[in-house]
């Protein structure tokens, strides 16, 4: 019975230090959500995350292909193409590299930003 308890006792020891030691990470994350990715992200990203992402979006096209006679007698194929194909197919191809998805709008506002300011810049020195 002694020999039963060790193993149990050290796993439950292990898992409780690893999460608590993964806790300043994961606030560290939530300070920094909005910064750029690093290479470890970008690496993750086109190693992991893409090709399940590309999977999602082939699954889901399927699933919406299957299931759009009930969507169009529900009145809703819009959005159930949007869900099941359009936003993993987004998150795929269109979201940079490493990107979580608040960092890709976050990110994309902000160039949307720049580019607004120089368009206006060009106006203003047109009309000069």
């Amino acid at each position: 019975m002694k020999r039963a308890k060790r193993p149990v006792a050290a796993s439950v020891l292990a898992s409780t230090m690893l999460f608590a030691a993964m806790a300043p990470v994961t606030a560290q994350a939530a300070e920094s959500k909005l910064d750029r990715p690093g290479e470890m992200a970008m690496i993750g990203d086109a190693v992991f995350a893409r090709p399940l992402l590309l999977v999602s979006t082939v699954v889901g096209a399927g699933l919406y292909v299957v299931t759009l006679p009930f969507s169009l007698l529900g009145g809703n194929p819009g959005e159930a193409g949007e869900v099941l194909v359009m936003n993993p197919g987004k998150n795929t191809f269109v979201r940079c590299l490493g990107c979580t998805p608040a960092q890709h709008e976050s990110l994309k506002a902000e160039k949307e930003l720049q580019e607004n300011e120089k368009q206006e810049q060009e106006a203003v020195a047109s009309a000069e």
